[in-house]
């Protein structure tokens, strides 16, 4: 039975632009884009990834040497990272570049999550450079199939699973109907080691809770990423929602009944706020370009039910940048946490907000994201004993997306940003100040915050 008979489908409509002179300050940037590339891209680019095994396997570059670690297993009896090992690490990760779910000149590539392992070893950010401080998680096990299901409707997981079959007869298949979402014969498989990179994280975070009141933050470098993956189906790139599927983990596992889920990549993550719509115990906070894809997360969306009140959505407009998202950062985001007191706080951290990234128009930068990571693990210390676990979502420019991630473990580890040595002032524009206070007043209003 084709996948299309078992899923929704869905409608795909490209980001939009806020304006015409938007469009011609982009255009500006673009020819700096082009110009001053950090060296991920040009190292990585047409490369060709060797095949990998399905099982403890390890990838590596064949120009660049770049070794990609990723270890798992089918088993359930596999242990977390030593008491010792845990109450050591400042930050914990996890890798799962899902090399095999690639399409050519596709913005959701291979590419990717590589580009960022490289960045971290050229930055001096892996184990190999400090010791017992980062630790990364190199064996878990996969999400189950009741893991997928504790927030995806079962026909579209065994849909899905019944399709890489076909995948792999054609090589490659949609399976979001017109939509941008692809799947090649390995795309179940490594959907279910990225969704079980994110559990590792959260049980071993839990983990290092009892032992110490500052445990390590934890990062889980993962694709396909999930926040546009609704219980029916695929959507927008995404398969699984990992940081859905986390959620309910961190609830049923280890009883932390009140997660707190900030989603701060460019679009809107409508497949997390719509799973948890009519949820009370989970608060699902969004900031993303006004009308950019998928279109959602008006301010009225606040939930429904039960769960009224529980989801805040804040569309910035095109334009916003540093200061905006510093304010909506603490005249939202902490008087929210604060209300909602958390026992857990999960990151949708979509990296596609920054100004060099292609499919938005937000002005964030590196030290942006610097910012919020900073500020997130303070928060999660401050309210839930630093409880706080990053999921990778967008990100399409590769020299922005591991440069800002590498800047967000220089977060974790309390270390200065290196931003500057990136980011470039003078392509940034002014901000709709205006609009941006506009934006935060009205959802202020609505959440009585």
């Amino acid at each position: 039975m084709p996948l299309s008979h078992l899923m929704e489908l869905q409608t795909f409509r490209p980001p939009s632009f806020a304006g015409n002179m938007m469009f011609l300050v982009r255009n500006q940037v673009q020819q700096w884009k082009n110009h001053c590339r950090f060296s991920v891209n040009t190292m990585l680019s047409g490369h060709r990834f060797y095949k990998h095994l399905l099982s403890g396997r390890k990838c590596v570059s064949k120009n660049t040497k770049t070794s990609v670690s990723c270890s798992y297993s089918t088993e359930q009896n596999d242990t977390l990272p030593s008491i010792k090992q845990l109450s050591h690490a400042r930050v914990i990760y996890a890798v799962a570049a899902a090399l095999g779910h690639n399409k050519e000149a596709h913005p959701e590539s291979s590419a990717r999550v590589p580009a960022i392992v490289k960045a971290l070893e050229k930055m001096e950010l892996t184990p190999n450079f400090r010791g017992s401080d980062i630790l990364e998680l190199q064996n878990f096990n996969l999400a189950s199939v009741d893991d997928i299901a504790s927030v995806h409707a079962k026909a579209y997981v065994s849909g899905l699973e019944k399709a890489m079959d076909q995948a792999s007869e054609q090589g490659l298949i949609l399976i979001e109907g017109s939509g941008p979402t692809y799947a090649t014969s390995t795309t179940f498989h490594e959907s279910l080691v990225a969704a079980g990179a994110g559990l590792a994280l959260v049980d071993s975070v839990v983990a290092a809770s009892k032992n110490q009141l500052d445990p390590p933050t934890a990062f889980a470098l993962i694709r396909p990423p999930g926040h546009h993956a609704i219980p029916k189906g695929p959507m927008g790139f995404c398969v699984f929602g990992n940081v859905a599927i986390a959620a309910r983990h961190a609830q049923h596992v280890h009883g932390l009944k009140r997660v707190f889920i900030i989603d701060f990549d460019v679009h809107h993550g409508n497949g997390t706020n719509d799973t948890f719509l009519d949820d009370p115990d989970i608060f699902f906070l969004s900031t993303h370009q006004d009308g950019s894809y998928p279109g959602t997360g008006k301010f009225d969306e606040i939930g429904i039910g039960a769960g009224e009140g529980a989801t805040l959505n804040l569309p910035l407009p095109g334009g916003s940048g540093d200061t905006a998202m510093r304010t909506v950062f603490d005249e939202v985001i902490v008087p929210c946490a604060q209300r909602f007191k958390p026992d857990i706080i999960l990151v949708s951290a979509g990296y596609d907000g920054h100004v060099l990234d292609p499919l938005a128009s937000l002005q964030f930068t590196t030290g942006t994201y610097y910012m919020l990571a900073s500020n997130i693990k303070q928060l999660a210390k401050d309210l839930c004993g630093g409880h706080c676990v990053f999921f990778l979502e967008g990100g399409y420019n590769l020299d922005s997306l591991s440069y800002s991630v590498a800047d967000s473990f220089r977060a974790f580890l309390g270390e200065p940003s290196l931003a500057a040595e990136f980011d470039d002032p003078a392509i940034l524009y002014e901000e709709p100040s205006t609009r941006v206070k506009q934006a935060i007043q009205r959802v202020k209003h609505i959440h009585s915050l």
